[in-house]
């Protein structure tokens, strides 16, 4: 049997980003596995959290695509000029060679998990 590899809440570490893709504000992020964990096809795993009027601004990926998976609060998702409003529970995809920001429209914080799958 294989080793389980686990990580827990008092084991992560949580940072603080000014201005993602310079976005307005900041992001606090917490990368949930090691990138030896997430292994080659798998570029980013964290839970990202935005505070009201906080944003990841407008960035492009090559090469890889994008995941965001709301867990709470309410925001506004941005893909190639084109806005929805977003909630806990959306998914949204951003594909290889498509751009997408994020911002926190709403009066609580937005919790996210971010995922980048490379090619």
């Amino acid at each position: 049997m294989e080793k389980m590899l686990k990580t827990t809440a008092k084991d992560r570490v949580t940072k603080t980003a000014e201005h993602v893709n310079g976005g307005a504000g900041f992001i606090m992020k917490e990368e949930l596995i090691t990138p030896e964990q997430r292994g080659e096809h798998c570029g980013l795993l964290n839970r990202i959290a935005l505070k009201p009027n906080c944003e990841i601004g407008h960035h492009e990926h090559h090469g890889e695509a994008e995941m965001y998976y709301i867990l709470e609060g309410t925001g506004m998702y941005e893909e190639d000029g084109e806005a929805v409003a977003v909630e806990a529970g959306d998914v949204t995809y951003c594909e290889d060679g498509h751009g997408h920001g994020l911002k926190n429209n709403g009066k609580e914080e937005l919790v996210m998990v971010a995922v980048i799958l490379k090619k």
